[in-house]
């Protein structure tokens, strides 16, 4: 009797361990210059951190910035939204990536990040701003990311998935603005600035990139290039002030161009043998000391 009683006793206490584990994880979680991660990082009583707020904030939730202030660099291994909409959501990251996303759990079927409103700062000694590790989905809306000795953001995953980056400026980097590697990831970078980096945009490993209405200027080596059998769409914009324009960099990658004013680079366009930069139409090489020229034309049917 007394065994039954001490399982029963342990049943109990194990499901309220639970109880309350559940209850420790919020759909929707507030950080603070004023905070302290000791808080359940509730509305009225938030967070210090993202570190300190993301193992309070369930899965598929939100973390919302409550006021100004720098929250430390983050790790995310599951869906999240991280929101400054309303208020400067700051990462000092000097030394260390700014954030890294690595969702590996089978049980997360969305696994998907979305990060607005946020400046990620390496302060001239971070890695990368942005490591895509692992995941389906990342969204990057209104941001800026700069001072790192390596990417803005880099996504090297294993298995594809789908990049978005809109409205967010990249710069003083020392690598590249956005590289995709690892997979044939999907990445659309929409209203974009990339400036003063060694490359700006660059997909490898067979990814599909569209670049639209973005700026890159004052970048080393390429301003938008594409590696092995990878395709680049450019839709509208301006490279300039650049080593090369734009990059067919080897046999089988493609590079199509629509309205797009190249001006001022070393090189205009440049074309690896096997490589193709096909022209819709409506661009502008104008003002580099070599131009180089699409060895493609192409009309919509």
């Amino acid at each position: 009797m007394n065994r039954l009683i001490r399982n029963a006793a342990s049943t109990v206490l194990t499901l309220l361990a639970m109880s309350a584990a559940a209850q420790g994880q919020a759909t929707r979680t507030w950080v603070s210059g004023v905070g302290d991660d000791a808080n359940p990082c509730s509305r009225t009583a938030p967070c210090k951190t993202f570190a300190g707020t993301i193992s309070k904030t369930a899965r598929n939730g939100e973390i919302n910035v409550i006021d100004a202030g720098s929250f430390g660099a983050v790790t995310i291994t599951k869906s999240i939204t991280i929101n400054a909409d309303w208020q400067f959501g700051g990462i000092l990251a000097a030394g260390i990536n700014g954030i890294i996303i690595n969702i590996t759990d089978p049980a997360d079927t969305k696994k998907t990040v979305v990060l607005r409103n946020l400046d990620i700062n390496g302060a001239a000694s971070g890695i990368n701003g942005i490591r895509f590790l692992a995941g389906s989905q990342l969204v990057v809306e209104n941001c800026i990311i700069h001072g790192f000795t390596t990417h803005g953001l880099d996504v090297n995953a294993a298995t594809p998935a789908q990049i978005s980056v809109s409205n967010t400026r990249f710069s003083d980097l020392g690598s590249v603005g956005v590289r995709i590697a690892g997979a044939v990831h999907k990445v659309a970078l929409t209203d974009v600035l990339i400036q003063k980096a060694l490359v700006g945009f660059d997909v490898i490993a067979g990814g599909i990139g569209t670049i639209r209405n973005s700026t890159i200027i004052g970048v080393t080596n390429q301003a938008i290039v594409a590696e092995g059998p990878s395709v680049i769409n450019v839709d509208g914009g301006v490279v300039a002030n650049n080593g090369t324009g734009v990059s067919a960099f080897s046999n089988g990658s493609t590079v199509r161009i629509a309205n797009l004013a190249i001006l001022n680079n070393t090189t205009g366009i440049s074309i690896a043998a096997g490589g193709t930069v096909a022209s819709f139409g409506g661009n502008k090489n104008i003002g580099n000391t070599t131009a180089g020229a699409p060895n493609a034309n192409l009309l919509l049917q």
